[in-house]
């Protein structure tokens, strides 16, 4: 008997390839895509599935369960973001002057989300994922957003997807977007502009710390690739889990988690307030804490938690640094709350990191 399971479809297709591929020499535009095709494959690695590498597209699947709203965009964007760092990198740092390297940035990235049905059909030693979903998700990657909206890199969200994962079009700033196909009538979606937020970010101003300022509590290598750790540290639902509080609030004003997101954390009688300043999926967030009482009359202070994924991608090395935030006082006072400090991050860490390396079914 078939098992029929349901989840999320994701396809990543590098845009543009067909027709660069024309005008490129073969060798050097076939070691250009299988570098951009293994960023994407990086980024997606411990959130989403690989179905199958499918030319210039990446296919995966996350069952029910895997993942939230706010985890799927932050994939996406990160997908994106990391894929255009690695493109204009390629282009700056090159001294080929062959049309494959010159012409690179010709190449885009867009996205297909959908939530449906599939089955694992397993083949010759491989599994491949088959059903009317499957096989409506890549119908839709042949789409006319770049036509009607122009959009060269974009994320389109089906309905489906969008009602499963409770994404709100209008604070993410998506435009509706309906397709019609023989066979299986008119599909209505929504798209986000991705070129449009990497050029958001690019010039939105960091909120980092780097290594070598403020104070380093703790670093760490735990045992998941960062996108894993990602979704540990900013669910609501999971930070419970390892933080030892009795529940998070949180408030997106996008819906989902992001700069401007308000958390309350509730420990007891005690609430740590916290305000999400930057947010750099699978790479870093900073976010000013008002811990209370757990560091007496300090006040609030910026923290930066980065993530750097290990050579075999399936690590993740933790940093914590941490700044005091304004004032004389502030500054005087930091070196006698650090050691305080220090322990309640090591201490959650620690948690972390056991949580980590126990089976997933023992992550509730």
């Amino acid at each position: 008997m078939l098992n029929v399971q349901r989840g999320c479809l994701v396809l990543a297709d590098i845009a543009g390839y067909s027709e660069y591929l024309s005008g490129v020499e073969l060798t050097h535009c076939q070691d250009v895509l299988a570098d951009l095709v293994g960023t994407i494959v990086a980024q997606t690695r411990g959130s989403l599935r690989l179905a199958k590498l499918e030319g210039d597209a990446v296919f995966c699947y996350g069952p029910d369960g895997t993942g939230d709203g706010s985890m799927l965009l932050a994939l996406v964007e990160s997908c994106y973001f990391a894929f255009m760092g690695r493109r204009e990198h390629i282009r700056r740092n090159t001294t080929c002057q062959c049309n494959a390297c010159r012409t690179i940035d010709r190449l885009n990235l867009k996205f297909l989300t959908h939530h449906g049905e599939y089955v694992i059909h397993q083949v010759a030693g491989s599994h491949e994922l088959v059903g009317r979903d499957v096989v409506l998700a890549h119908r839709l990657l042949k789409n006319s957003v770049t036509e009607k909206l122009g959009f060269r890199g974009y994320a389109l969200f089906t309905l489906a997807s969008v009602q499963r994962y409770s994404l709100d079009p209008q604070a993410l700033r998506m435009a509706k977007h309906a397709d019609s196909y023989q066979d299986v009538g008119e599909v209505i979606g929504y798209v986000l502009d991705l070129e449009a937020r990497w050029k958001e970010e690019e010039d939105r101003r960091a909120v980092y710390i780097p290594p070598g300022k403020g104070i380093e509590l703790d670093q760490r290598e735990l045992p998941a690739p960062p996108a894993v750790v990602w979704d540990y540290m900013t669910s609501p639902q999971k930070r419970p889990l390892w933080q030892g509080s009795d529940r998070v609030d949180q408030r997106n004003p996008r819906g989902v988690a992001g700069v401007g997101t308000q958390v309350h954390c509730y420990h007891g009688a005690m609430v740590i307030k916290e305000e999400i300043l930057d947010f750099r999926p699978f790479r870093y967030l900073t976010f000013r804490a008002d811990w209370g009482k757990t560091v007496g009359l300090m006040g609030t202070l910026l923290i930066t938690m980065e993530l750097t994924p290990a050579a075999d991608g399936g690590h993740t090395r933790v940093s914590c640094r941490v700044v005091h935030e304004r004032g004389l006082k502030q500054r005087l006072l930091l070196p006698f709350v650090e050691p305080r400090l220090r322990s309640v991050i090591r201490t959650v860490m620690d948690n972390l990191s056991r949580l980590l390396s126990s089976p997933p079914d023992e992550h509730n």
